[in-house]
């Protein structure tokens, strides 16, 4: 599920010891308090070893996360929203994480975005309540599923970078309307977007009939 690096990192993130999710408000501040203390101590690491990754925040009542997590391919960063809610039954249930803007693009998510885990996460995940918590859940959840998707997803032109997207944004432009006189008029509007999308399907094809990145 994981490979050696992630294992190392993993190794090193505190383990928590409250048992206790948001329905135990007498014990569920200490809980959050140490969900916060491995999560930096996690991103501490994670700048140090030059793999930043992910930045997270909570509601104040820790019940509802949400931040950004970033994949690097080919030296470009590629940036996704992520959200999850704490489960009423957490620690014993894992939160699911959704990265939103891919819902839909991979057969390795439910609805809402929400990611497939792997079948060896649930039984890692349980053996291990309550000691794992939110810093275990991005390092062996949302890591590992990144790793393995966006690859995939760029190749399929399901991903696109936001340079690149800017660039076919401007080639179709440029072919529908090489100047600001030709701009449609908003009863056009609809047609005009179907012949852009048609023209960038068109570019993502040809390129990756010659093989190479899909832009």
């Amino acid at each position: 599920m994981a490979d050696e690096a992630t294992r190392r990192a993993v190794s090193q993130i505190p383990l928590l010891k409250t048992h206790a999710g948001p329905r135990e408000r007498a014990l569920w501040p200490q809980r959050l308090k140490e969900e916060y203390q491995a999560l930096i101590r996690f991103v501490e690491q994670n700048k140090a070893a030059d793999n930043d990754w992910f930045r997270l925040e909570s509601n104040p009542e820790g019940t509802r996360w949400t931040g950004t997590c970033w994949f690097v391919h080919q030296l470009l960063r590629y940036e996704f929203r992520v959200e999850f809610d704490i489960p009423v039954t957490y620690p014993e249930t894992a939160p699911e994480v959704a990265v939103p803007e891919l819902d839909g693009k991979t057969a390795k998510m439910f609805r809402g975005g929400k990611i497939c885990l792997t079948e060896h996460f649930a039984p890692l995940w349980a053996r291990n309540v309550p000691r794992f918590g939110i810093a275990h859940l991005m390092a062996l959840g949302l890591a590992p599923w990144l790793a393995v998707e966006i690859p995939d997803l760029i190749s399929k032109g399901h991903v696109v970078h936001k340079e690149k997207q800017r660039d076919i944004a401007e080639i179709c432009f440029n072919g529908l309307a090489p100047d600001l006189h030709e701009l449609p008029e908003p009863h056009q509007a609809a047609g005009f977007l179907r012949s852009a999308e048609q023209q960038l399907l068109n570019v993502l094809k040809t390129r990756r009939k010659l093989g190479g990145d899909p832009l």
